[in-house]
């Protein structure tokens, strides 16, 4: 009987997924030895290499996703809650057991392995959130007692996690409010998000000059906090008379300070600007009477908390983060080059990527790669590799199988006939999507090296077992969707 259920299962599993995983983890074994490839020791499959040692990890994996396949569906949503729990607790107790490497206690040593807890919090997170959701009853814009719960799923591991001092592997869990958007959550929240963080940026950067009497990026963003509030009036509110003074009082102030400023007349150009944003904003509550109030009142809420956002920038980001965090930043925002310190890995692989022309110097020819000019290139670097030896062509079929990996989950959660489903399978995706774009971005220069894995491409068994429960788990979730229409 358990066999005819487990052949059943094996049936009815999305085996164009399984394919596509398996091409990928085979592919970032390959890169891996490329990347870690020494003339003296050249044995792919040899347990010394980290090609072997991966070899070891993928056949571990495969291995783990046939028993993840077998294991009735029910256990997984049954026992969702036990094993967020459980992993909690791991991540907890790994703060205080754990070994101190690189200022990070975030490895458990077992013997001669070392597991990252955070990784398995992944898809125990995920399972929990698909089953709150699934909960009776439970909508999310229901009450904001709905919102606090998931919320408070989300940011609990999150905040373990960066008592472990790994704020890359901790910022990933944030890429699960994109499935609140699609269960419900107000793009408002995703919008809140964008502008956060374009202001932290163009605050932070353009900093050295001054503009109106104050530092030009604080400048930049309180126009740009304007323009939110006369689009959100025009937009959101529908209060196109509002937009238009506000506009009008704002066009008009800006004037006269960049008049008074030509002429040379000293005012306090923060205490200025903040005389603007404040009548703006107590015009726009007097027309509350007129307007809808809710969406009034959250246009002003808007206004006042990126004004608050602006000031706490500076402290923020010369107090909470470290100071090589700082450099990071300072080095994606090219503020800073700093091609010995903390640009030199992205430097070295920008350069090994651009080398790498369109068809690549060939597979184990990168003279980047062998030489050992980018340090960690087999864990969070190992993008540059295939750039480097398999060019422009071998990094978009790279993108373009992820791509196609991501259209499919999203095509998966969109035919689930259960809430669990879908929103596990969103989970995922959001997972895949915050770990390559940021990957990607952060070997090419475009994000701060933050320390995040290329999925299935990057070395390590923790990595590499975390996405295969993600991944078999949505499987076996799909499998018994099929089943039931038998």
């Amino acid at each position: 009987m358990q066999n005819e259920k487990g052949s059943t299962v094996l049936k009815h599993v999305d085996w164009f997924t399984v394919i596509l995983y398996i091409i990928l983890v085979m592919a970032g074994m390959v890169s891996i030895y490329a990347a870690s490839y020494d003339f003296d020791h050249a044995n792919m499959l040899s347990f010394a290499e980290f090609s072997g040692k991966q070899f070891r990890w993928i056949g571990l994996s495969l291995l783990l996703g046939l028993v993840l396949l077998l294991i009735d569906v029910r256990v997984y949503e049954n026992y969702a809650y036990v094993i967020y729990g459980s992993v909690l607790f791991l991540l907890l107790i790994t703060i205080f057991i754990a070994p101190d490497i690189k200022g990070s206690r975030s490895w458990l040593v077992i013997g001669p392995m070392s597991l990252q807890p955070a990784e398995f919090g992944k898809f125990a997170t995920a399972l929990c959130l698909a089953k709150l959701f699934s909960s009776y009853n439970f909508v999310l814009n229901a009450s904001r007692k709905n919102y606090m719960l998931a919320l408070m799923v989300i940011f609990l591991p999150v905040v373990l996690i960066l008592a472990q001092k790994e704020t890359g592997s901790a910022l990933v869990y944030l890429s699960l409010f994109f499935v609140l958007y699609r269960e419900g959550m107000s793009g408002l929240v995703l919008l809140a998000a964008l502008c956060a963080v374009t202001f932290f940026v163009v605050a932070v950067k353009f900093t050295g000059s001054l503009l109106l009497g104050i530092p030009s990026g604080q400048a930049a963003v309180f126009i740009m906090i304007m323009v939110l509030i006369v689009a959100m009036l025009a937009i959101y509110c529908k209060d196109f008379v509002a937009a238009r003074n506000v506009f009008l009082w704002f066009v008009v102030s800006g004037a006269i300070a960049t008049i008074l400023e030509i002429c040379g007349i000293t005012i306090p150009g923060t205490i200025f600007f903040i005389s603007i944003i404040t009548v703006s904003l107590v015009y726009c509550t007097l027309l509350m009477f007129k307007s809808p109030a809710r969406k009034l009142l959250i246009t002003v809420g808007t206004a006042a908390a990126a004004v608050v956002f602006l000031f706490s920038v500076n402290y923020a980001f010369t107090s909470i983060l470290q100071p090589h965090q700082q450099m990071r930043i300072k080095v994606a925002l090219g503020m800073e080059e700093d091609l010995r310190g903390a640009g030199y890995n992205v430097n070295q692989s920008k350069i090994a990527i651009g080398s790498g022309g369109l068809f690549g110097k060939g597979f184990l020819n990168g003279t980047q790669t062998k030489l050992k000019y980018v340090p960690e290139q087999h864990t969070d670097f190992i993008f540059c590799t295939v750039g480097e030896e398999e060019g422009l062509v071998g990094s978009a079929t790279v993108i373009l199988l992820f791509l196609i990996l991501i259209l499919r989950i999203i095509t998966i959660a969109e035919r689930q006939p259960t809430v669990f489903g879908r929103v596990y399978a969103y989970c995922v995706a959001s997972y895949l999507i915050f770990h390559i774009s940021i990957n990607i971005g952060m070997v090419i220069g475009l994000c701060p090296v933050i320390g995040i894995p290329l999925p299935f491409f990057s070395y390590g068994g923790s990595s590499l077992w975390g996405f295969t429960f993600l991944l078999f788990i949505l499987l076996r979730i799909d499998a018994s969707r099929r089943e039931r229409s038998f």
